[in-house]
């Protein structure tokens, strides 16, 4: 996190390397048709800025206000005093969670907090200002940024024909997230399952967000994706500090209030270089100014004086003062880890199936030694395999104990057996990791036995009347889903398949003495296919065998076929008696085998 002081954040002293990296990737990739522009609007760092290419607002301008500096607490239900700038509007706030919610079932690999949201939707709106939005989340007067038309600005051409900027020349950021036309094209959601995906809806627009911050396969909870994920929106680096800013002041605690009473923010950053000689907030300030432009009054606790707290209309108290001991941000919690070690992780090993028994466990510790609390771990399935963590995500973070203690969740088995890796790494800090190898084994059955002992007796060239029928178990429960071979063999002695005698058959009606890939069910039962008998008489063996070594041996019986003519009876004649009346021919059924 950069130093905040007061509502302003120091100007230059808070890129990061990470930040700057990304710019520079980003930057890189610049879409055709844009033109490189001047970007003395933008920041006060304006030189190392990049030049504008795909994102979602087209780097349009956004609000630089900042939170004050310490972080709200959590808020008795009864009420008691409330920092102004953790008041989210009703609406919007909703908007946000639901965001989050529908994201974390269609993205589970993204991780999206709705407080990221939250961070956007102050930086590109004030949310909605202040939650100026009727029922449905649409915002009571359309929020429209400035025509790109490359005054100190991206020159982007009119893509919409105006439709949802009103401007036929060039395209401009609309609604509360600010989507520009051609982002919103291909971004666009409906949030709020009217049928409709608008810009101006801040349900369509927060979960559009979303997927847009998710691009590439992001993983939010990694630093590193985070950081490209909120330079993709606008591609300011000074923009990056100012939405990581709000996103950990919001993640420290937030409470509700009612649509259209929500802090309006006062500086922007186009202001600075428009209006060079106006003090970001202060008495010199355009007031609450939309995106639009259009003016609106100050609000009546704007007064200047009152030692920079909310309302004071931007201007500075002593904690903007250098020299007071708060130049030099205090450590975050993962800053202050030094390694990460195994807490007493044990066997990671399944059936098929089953949940593991064993779980990971490891601990964040300082130099000293120490478990350092509050830091978030992240827990990742690695390799081809489709365990997963209990809900079915393939990572999660945890945030440690105030023993610096972190356990992944459960880990659950899927049906593909071999093995994976856990990995856990400490997220927001470059540390080497702790991989943790998992096994997956087939489903076993450690007895397998015939589910009736009558005789199993067939006459040669006809088919057995009842099929065979065996259950498998495993410490004495019915053991599901196991793999079982049945072989029709030669002997007791050689389990080679017999080449005569009893047969299976396939699809095509072909005789076949193997049957692999069988499976038990839920309750441990494997009925096996129709058998037939050749024309050799004999006795013959069928063995069942499982995974896990559970095997039975079934006895099959094909006797001599029986004979057509009765001894006793004589043979009927060949020769039909004579008759003065004509009678139909006859014919006798042949038996097929």
């Amino acid at each position: 996190m950069a130093p905040v002081f007061g509502r302003r954040l120091r100007r230059g002293a808070v890129t990061s390397a990470v930040a700057a990296a990304a710019v520079a990737a980003l930057a890189a990739s610049q879409a055709p048709g844009v033109t490189d522009v001047p970007r003395g609007d933008r920041t006060a760092g304006a030189a190392d800025t990049p030049p504008p290419g795909d994102s979602a607002t087209g780097d349009s301008p956004y609000y630089t206000d900042l939170p004050p500096l310490k972080s709200p607490t959590p808020l008795p239900p009864n009420g008691g005093d409330k920092e102004a700038e953790a008041g989210l509007p009703a609406t919007v706030l909703d908007a946000y969670k639901k965001a989050e919610a529908t994201l974390a079932d269609t993205k589970p690999g993204c991780n999206v907090p709705w407080q990221l949201l939250a961070a956007i939707g102050k930086v590109e709106s004030g949310h909605a200002r202040g939650g100026r939005v009727d029922a449905n989340g649409t915002t009571l007067k359309s929020i429209t940024g400035p025509p790109l038309n490359g005054d100190g600005f991206a020159k982007i051409t009119d893509t919409d024909r105006g439709v949802l900027d009103g401007d036929t020349t060039h395209d401009r950021a609309v609604g509360p997230m600010q989507f520009i036309p051609s982002t919103w094209a291909t971004s666009g959601q409906d949030g709020n399952n009217d049928g409709k995906k608008d810009p101006n809806n801040v349900y369509d627009a927060a979960l559009a967000a979303g997927h847009y911050l998710c691009a590439n396969d992001r993983d939010l909870a990694d630093e590193d994706d985070l950081h490209k994920a909120i330079l993709s929106y606008n591609r300011s680096t000074e923009y990056l500090n100012t939405v990581l800013s709000w996103l950990e002041y919001y993640r420290n605690g937030t409470h509700e209030v009612p649509d259209g009473k929500g802090v309006l923010p006062d500086d922007r950053s186009d202001d600075r270089t428009r209006n060079p000689g106006l003090t970001p907030g202060g008495s010199g300030s355009n007031g609450n100014r939309d995106m639009t432009g259009t003016y609106e009054p100050p609000r009546n606790n704007d007064k200047p004086g009152n030692g920079g707290k909310p309302g004071n209309g931007g201007k500075p108290g002593n904690d903007d003062k250098p020299g007071n001991g708060d130049d030099k941000p205090a450590p975050t919690p993962a800053q202050q880890v030094a390694r990460l070690k195994d807490a007493g992780t044990g066997t990671l090993a399944a059936t098929a199936g089953d949940a593991f028994a064993g779980r990971v466990q490891v601990r964040t510790e300082s130099k000293s030694g120490s478990g350092v609390a509050k830091v978030k771990v992240k827990f990742r399935v690695v390799g081809d395999t489709d365990a997963r963590f209990e809900g079915g995500a393939r990572s999660v973070v945890v945030t440690t104990t105030a023993a610096g203690r972190a356990t992944a969740p459960v880990l659950q088995a899927g049906e593909k057996t071999g093995q994976f890796t856990v990995r856990a790494t400490v997220v927001g800090r470059k540390l080497t990791g702790l991989d943790y190898a998992a096994k997956v084994t087939a489903r076993q059955a450690d007895a397998l036995a015939r589910t009736s002992d009558k005789p199993l007796v067939c006459e040669a060239g006809k088919e057995f009347a009842d099929q065979v029928e065996v259950k498998a178990t495993y410490k004495g429960r019915a053991a599901a889903g196991v793999a079982t071979t049945a072989t029709l063999i030669k002997s007791a002695t050689d389990a080679g398949p017999n080449d005569k005698g009893p047969y299976f058959k396939d699809a095509s009606g072909n005789p076949v003495r193997v049957l692999k890939g069988l499976k038990t069910d839920a309750n441990g039962l494997l009925k096996l296919p129709k058998l037939y008998a050749d024309d050799a008489a004999g006795t013959y063996l069928l063995r069942v065998v499982t995974v896990g070594g559970a095997t039975v041996t079934v006895e099959l019986k094909v006797t001599a076929p029986a004979t057509s003519t009765d001894p006793a009876t004589p043979p009927a004649s060949t020769t039909p008696p004579a008759s003065t009346t004509p009678t139909a021919p006859t014919t006798q059924a042949t038996p097929t085998a």
